[in-house]
């Protein structure tokens, strides 16, 4: 065994050790402070849910799925076609995120989990006019009022009520139709995520983060709530960014576009989506400008409509401290999110993020080298310490690649939504779209470990999930 490993294997461990005492931490003080009434509004704290043991038609499917996954995963994910592999991996992210939604039952854990009145499909039958909807719809944000909003369509534009409007229409209205896209289109993340990999020149990881989009433990708000549709198209977008070709770049950015309208947080999205295009092999400049097309073309038909992106972000604002918000207090959340986020991403995604930070950072002194003409010794790969020199013809961020930088961008927006103080709890679905790209360090874990790390995955989505009566 070389002697790195072990090394290697004490700071996982540590970082394990750090992961479960904030976890603890954030368990015990928010039982405390509810204890007091101090306002959380989530009795599960860090979690947006209530203690309720139970076990339900779900259970024995999800363990079987997550059992399969554990034992045969990596190995298939190394092994497999390319295609095969995405169909495989979208599947089985289907059969897991669908089993973990039937552990609460059919009605509760999928049909009636978006009828609820704070939900969009309870706005549904008021949108009788679209072009009418959009006009007005920042004039209805603000909360006591008459024709306020519902709180899940007031605090997002409205992109994504037309997503359920836009079902209703095509005859797939109702809860069950609502729930099972949610579960079917978030799924595609499995797909998007190593495609984005594999485009930008990481089959490796592509391979390897795989079975952990599969198992991601986020699964468990994925189905169903309209936030695996956001980080589906957020995933989808970044996919194409990073995909060769004229039209790609401009496809992406449309959808980007979308996901723009879809959630005022997903503009932090904007950071991926500018790593993605550094670390293209080429054509970095037009794929920029295409993609910056295709944004302000959605941008301009929803500004056409009359709706202002910014209006309804500054009334959202407004309409946030109108809430729940103005009691719930920011010295607790903006360190228990982190507790919350943790139970999304998994335990893999400390270890992983902390073997990533070490490339980036060294990367990142590549860079400067380069710019400044100078020469730098820099660490690559896992193994035993080599080194390289950083000139001009680094490649673009450094000597590290996209395993690195997207899980460390997708940590630092991350960062910057918990210090905005407008994400104080629920952040364990809110985030979605951004703790699906921290698994991707994992390739830098040792290959032996993996399996390890992939049953703690399935372990924290099954502990949630059978512990705690989770509220989308």
């Amino acid at each position: 065994m070389t002697p790195h490993l072990p090394t290697g294997r004490r700071r996982d461990l540590t970082v394990l050790a750090v992961e479960a005492a904030l976890l603890a931490a954030a368990v015990a003080v928010g039982a405390v402070l509810n204890h007091h009434d101090a306002g959380l509004h989530a009795e599960a704290a860090p979690l947006y849910a209530t203690w309720r043991p139970h076990v339900g038609w779900g259970s024995v499917p999800a363990v079987l799925v997550a059992a399969g996954v554990v034992a045969r995963g990596p190995d298939l994910a190394r092994r497999l076609p390319w295609p095969r592999l995405l169909a495989a991996g979208w599947l089985a992210t289907v059969a897991w995120t669908w089993s973990l939604a039937l552990v609460d039952g059919w009605r509760a854990g999928l049909t009636e989990r978006l009828t609820v009145q704070a939900e969009y499909l309870h706005e549904v039958p008021r949108v009788r006019d679209v072009p009418a909807m959009l006009a007005g719809f920042t004039e209805r944000i603000l909360d006591f009022r008459p024709d306020s909003w519902s709180t899940h369509t007031a605090g997002h534009p409205p992109g994504a009520l037309l997503v359920f409007v836009g079902l209703d229409r095509i005859g797939l209205g109702g809860g069950t139709a609502a729930a099972l896209t949610c579960v079917l289109i978030g799924a595609t993340v499995s797909v998007s995520v190593p495609v984005t990999l594999r485009a930008l020149g990481d089959e490796p990881a592509a391979r390897a983060v795989l079975p952990f989009l599969v198992l991601l433990p986020g699964a468990v708000w994925v189905g169903a709530s309209a936030d695996g549709i956001f980080a589906a198209v957020v995933a989808a977008g970044l996919a194409l960014l990073a995909r060769p070709g004229r039209w790609a770049p401009g496809l992406g950015g449309l959808l980007l576009g979308v996901a723009l309208h879809l959630s005022y947080g997903l503009a932090l999205a904007g950071l991926l989506a500018l790593t993605v295009l550094v670390l293209r092999a080429a054509d970095r400049v037009r794929a920029l400008l295409t993609a910056g097309l295709g944004v302000a073309v959605v941008t301009t038909v929803f500004v056409r409509y009359g709706f202002w992106w910014l209006d309804g972000y500054h009334l959202v604002v407004r309409r946030y401290y109108q809430g729940w918000a103005a009691d719930r207090p920011y010295g607790y959340w903006v360190w228990a999110n982190l507790a919350a986020l943790l139970l999304s991403a998994g335990p893999v995604a400390g270890p992983a993020l902390a073997r990533a930070l070490r490339p980036a950072l060294a990367g990142a002194r590549a860079r400067i080298a380069a710019r400044t003409g100078g020469r730098t010794q820099v660490a690559v790969g896992a193994g035993p310490r080599r080194t390289a020199t950083a000139g001009p013809a680094a490649r673009p961020l450094g000597m590290a690649g996209p395993a690195v930088w997207l899980p460390v961008v997708a940590a630092l927006t991350v960062a910057a939504a918990d210090a905005s103080g407008l994400s104080k709890a629920e952040v364990e679905r809110i985030w979605l779209p951004f703790a699906v790209w921290l698994p991707v360090a994992v390739v830098r874990l040792p290959a032996g470990d993996r399996r390890w790390w992939l049953s703690g995955q399935a372990a924290t989505a099954l502990a949630v999930n059978h512990l705690l009566w989770t509220v989308s």
